[in-house]
């Protein structure tokens, strides 16, 4: 059975940091393309990063240069070190597995002005 657990999220003033955790099972984790994706009310679902399995990384223009995608494959983990949050990131943040396309259940970041 597919599982993705976000975990990390939370209020935030403007600034700040959080460290985004998504722990994965039920797939072959290793080998597996990772994103992280975000939603606000009333808006599409959009990508905020993704990781490869060779590590390889891209983001969303909004984000490149505060925010980090990492994994480790041992743990089946998947990280989103966000710096300098600004209120325009609040949403929910959900993880993403692109060849199995499933999603977690969402954590929701907030940040305060």
């Amino acid at each position: 059975q597919v599982k993705l657990v976000e975990s990390g999220g939370g209020l935030v003033q403007a600034g700040g940091s959080l460290r985004l955790s998504c722990a994965a099972s039920g797939i072959r984790f290793s080998v597996s393309t990772m994103a992280w994706h975000r939603q606000t009310p009333g808006q599409q679902r959009e990508l905020v990063a993704r990781i490869t399995r060779l590590g390889n990384t891209n983001y969303a223009d909004s984000v490149k240069g505060r925010f980090t995608i990492s994994r480790d494959n041992f743990k089946n983990m998947v990280y989103l070190q966000m710096n300098n949050l600004e209120p325009e990131d609040t949403a929910v943040y959900y993880c993403y597995s692109e060849p199995y396309d499933y999603w977690g259940q969402g954590t929701q970041v907030t940040v305060s002005s």
